[in-house]
């Protein structure tokens, strides 16, 4: 059963990911407003007690917390820019997916007109949402991280990474590229075997468990990256790595090699440099120094 809490929060988007944290809100016992842009988003929330707004300053306006889950960087600025000054004196928690620059830049606005500025970044889905695999990662304002953790935590997860107000974005999408990244390289594996007859479904059930292994090694990667020394004893060589290979059975199935071609090159940078022998951790360097 919820418990009644006194901190009045405004939800402004009610896409998906909004919808989750509002009802989240609710179920707690937050006294909650919410506003979208267009119509009808609102409803089931109301059905659950919140507060429909009918303008985005009326929302900012009923509470001193105020959650902005927009589209973009330019959809917070076109809805909050001209309501800096009903803003000032409020806690403002943007976990609309920005940039590192945007989130600054969103920061030294909101210092400019008085607004005490938190960025997040969700690494989940909405269904994940209040369960405990959900993670919010947040910097900017340390006082309303503290002051507000109780509400942060419905969500999932919350870790503070500083009073820069770009760390928690960099972190949000430095993860999201591993995980794009892995993603592609597992389709690329499955148009591989596809011409051989072999599902999808069925390249997934021998990918799963492999690709889960294989995180296990991101720790002495690290290691290895940190200590700056890529001919320390025990590591694939660069050599060895060579993916010609798997870039030659590509192109005989018929696919693209393009994903599997950019690791390659990153490779071949390395070894072109002379760093054959050294590990294949040192492909970072190629991706820190872009051609």
């Amino acid at each position: 059963m919820a418990v009644e809490n006194s901190v009045q929060v405004s939800v402004l988007g009610l896409g998906a990911m909004g919808s989750a944290l509002a009802a989240a809100l609710i179920e707690a016992g937050y006294p909650t407003t919410v506003w979208n842009r267009s119509p009808g988003k609102a409803d089931g929330l109301v059905a659950l007690g919140a507060k429909a707004a009918a303008t985005a300053g009326d929302a900012v306006r009923n509470s001193q917390v105020v959650i902005a889950c927009l589209l973009d960087d330019a959809s917070v600025h076109e809805v909050l820019d001209p309501l800096a000054g009903d803003l000032a004196g409020r806690a403002l928690i943007n976990v609309t997916t920005t940039t590192p620059a945007q989130s600054r830049q969103s920061a030294v606005w909101a210092a400019d007109a008085g607004i005490a500025y938190l960025d997040g970044g969700i690494m989940a889905v909405p269904h994940m949402i209040g369960r405990p695999e959900s993670s919010i990662l947040y910097s900017g304002s340390a006082e309303v991280f503290h002051e507000h953790r109780a509400l942060l935590d419905l969500w999932g997860t919350s870790t503070y990474f500083g009073e820069d107000a770009g760390l928690a974005s960099l972190y949000d999408l430095a993860l999201l590229s591993g995980m794009y990244v892995m993603f592609a390289g597992f389709l690329h594996g499955a148009a591989m075997v596809a011409p051989a007859g072999i599902t999808a479904t069925e390249f997934a059930k021998a990918a799963a468990p492999w690709l889960t292994a294989m995180t296990g090694g991101f720790e002495g990667y690290a290691a290895v990256i940190d200590g700056g020394d890529y001919t320390v004893e025990g590591q694939q060589s660069l050599e060895f790595s060579d993916l010609t290979h798997i870039v030659a059975a590509s192109a005989d199935q018929g696919i693209s090699t393009e994903v599997i071609g950019m690791v390659q090159q990153l490779i071949q940078r390395q070894i072109d440099a002379g760093h054959g022998k050294e590990g294949f951790a040192r492909i970072i360097e190629s991706i820190k120094q872009p051609v």
